[in-house]
C-alpha cells in the first residue's frame, strides 16, 4: 500500500514529484519575495510609532490594529479583489482594458501587510531596548541623524529583533499557504489538485506536512546560524 503511494510522487506523467516540487518553488519564492517587503515596510511603521510626531505615531498604531486585527485571510481577499476593482476603476478612466491582478503580486502584497503590521511591534521593542545615550554620544561625535541610523542603532537592532523576526518568518512560510484560495500555484493548491485527481487525501496531505516541516527545519537551521554569527561578539566577550 505504501509503495504503490510512494508511486504516485514520481516525476513525469505517471506521478505526481515534479508537480509538486513546482508548488514548492512558489511557495518558497513568495515567502522569499514577502519577507523583504514586509520587513521593510514594518522598520518604517515600527520608526513611526517611536517618533515624536503625534500624528505619525497615531497612524502607525491604526495601521498595525487593522493588520493584526484582521484575518489574514480576509486581508488577502480584501487586496486581491479589491485591489483588481480599483486599478480596473483607474485603468476604466482612461482605456476600456481590461486588467487582471497578479495573484503572486496580491498574495506578496496581503501577507507583507500582515508581516510589517507584527515586525513593527518587534522592531519598536528592540528600538526601545537600544540605550538613547548611545544615539546621543553619535550625535556628539558629529554624525548625522542617517549615519546614527545606519552605524550605531541598525546593527543592534538586527541582533535584538532577529528571534522575533525568525518567529514571524516561520509564521509566513504557514501563511503562505493561503494563497492556494487565489488560484496560485502554491504547494497547497497542488496537493489539492494531487488529492483530486487521487482519491488519496491521506497521503498527499501527509507530504505536504512534511515538506513544510522540513522546510521550517531548514529555516530554524538557518536562523540558528544567522543569529550565532550576529551574537558572536557578545558570545567572546
Amino acid at each position: 500500500m505504501v509503495d504503490g503511494n510512494l508511486g504516485l510522487l514520481a516525476w513525469g506523467a505517471d506521478g505526481w514529484g515534479d508537480e509538486l516540487a513546482a508548488g514548492l518553488r512558489i511557495t518558497v519564492l513568495l515567502a522569499l519575495a514577502t519577507l523583504p517587503f514586509g520587513l521593510a515596510l514594518g522598520f518604517l511603521v515600527a520608526l513611526a510609532k517611536n517618533s515624536s510626531e503625534k500624528s505619525l505615531t497615531a497612524a502607525a498604531h491604526i495601521y498595525t490594529t487593522i493588520f493584526r486585527g484582521l484575518p489574514e485571510l480576509l486581508t488577502l481577499f480584501i487586496v486581491y479583489y479589491g485591489g483588481q476593482i480599483l486599478i480596473q476603476e483607474i485603468v476604466n478612466l482612461f482605456t476600456e482594458t481590461y486588467v487582471e491582478v497578479n495573484s503572486f503580486v496580491a498574495g506578496m502584497v496581503a501577507l507583507g501587510l500582515v508581516l510589517s503590521a507584527f515586525s513593527s511591534e518587534v522592531f519598536l521593542g528592540a528600538l526601545r531596548a537600544i540605550d538613547r545615550g548611545q544615539v546621543e554620544a553619535g550625535k556628539a561625535l558629529g554624525l548625522s541623524r542617517w549615519q546614527c541610523l545606519r552605524l550605531v542603532t541598525f546593527p543592534q537592532l538586527i541582533r535584538l529583533a532577529l528571534p522575533g523576526l525568525s518567529n514571524l518568518w516561520l509564521v509566513l512560510l504557514k501563511d503562505t499557504s493561503l494563497v492556494s484560495l487565489i488560484a496560485l500555484n502554491d504547494l497547497l493548491r497542488k496537493t489539492n489538485i494531487a488529492v483530486g485527481a487521487t482519491k488519496e487525501p491521506f497521503f498527499f496531505y501527509a507530504v505536504a506536512c512534511l515538506i513544510y516541516l522540513f522546510v521550517s527545519l531548514v529555516s530554524s537551521i538557518g536562523l540558528t546560524g544567522i543569529e550565532r554569527h550576529v551574537n558572536r561578539g557578545r558570545q567572546r566577550a
